[in-house]
């Protein structure tokens, strides 16, 4: 079942500023291949607070795309809970060496925010993961912090999550604002908003993976089918 037609995930504001030509996967829609993300980040990559790992927001966005897509899809979850930009770009750019993607979609910022990681030093480990990116000549989609009700210092938080955007802009790589949209959801309702979230209060539980994923599928899918295939991109076989 396609995730993306779940309901109950409130509006869909505009969350995603779209900067690249997704070469790699307009290439590989073209000449019926697999096509290969890389999902890397930190909790909400590996999903926790969903009930299982089929529930995770990478999971759900293999299925979306693939009915989106009609095509074959491996979105690859690379989350490990707890890291900071610092711990997942050492391995950010390892899998950049060693395998070939289509995509990354890099979840990020959350535990920099609240832990006390210096700014400049989380805009340098940005600026580290997307020259990375572009070595590798791979698309990057940047995946901002989430909302949540308890913020001990929203100031500071916010000036996290204006850091991704910022970068983005500057290095022109696609963002997609979880942080807008789950600022949105609370919004419309604060009960609404619970209901994404798991008991802690603070990861996403199942319907926010879902919603998650169904609202990035959406993106990807209205992103590639705005791009201009890039002939000049070989696309690898068999990685």
């Amino acid at each position: 079942m396609a995730h993306s037609a779940v309901t109950g995930c409130g509006k869909t504001p505009t969350v995603f500023k779209s900067r690249g030509v997704f070469a790699r996967i307009s290439a590989k829609l073209l000449g019926d291949e697999t096509i290969r993300i890389l999902a890397i980040g930190s909790s909400s990559t590996q999903g926790v607070g969903a009930s299982d790992a089929a529930h995770s927001y990478p999971a759900l966005l293999e299925t979306d795309l693939e009915s989106a897509w009609k095509e074959n899809v491996t979105v690859i979850n690379a989350g490990i809970g707890g890291e900071t930009a610092i711990q997942t770009i050492e391995r950010l750019e390892g899998a950049l060496k060693t395998e070939r993607f289509d995509l990354v979609i890099w979840q990020v910022g959350t535990n920099d925010a609240v832990n006390g990681v210096a700014e400049e030093q989380f805009r340098l480990m940005l600026d580290r993961g997307i020259r990375a990116a572009k070595s590798a000549s791979t698309d990057l989609v940047l995946l901002d912090q989430q909302y949540y009700p308890t913020i001990k210092d929203p100031a500071r938080y916010e000036r996290f999550v204006r850091a991704v955007d910022a970068l983005g802009e500057e290095r022109s790589i696609s963002v997609f604002s979880r942080y807008a949209m789950m600022k949105d959801w609370a919004s419309e309702s604060v009960e609404g908003l619970r209901e994404m979230l798991s008991g802690d209060g603070f990861h996403m539980g199942d319907k926010g993976y879902d919603c998650l994923a169904a609202q990035v599928a959406r993106e990807l899918e209205s992103a590639v089918a705005n791009s201009k295939a890039a002939p000049q991109v070989a696309v690898a076989t068999g990685q």
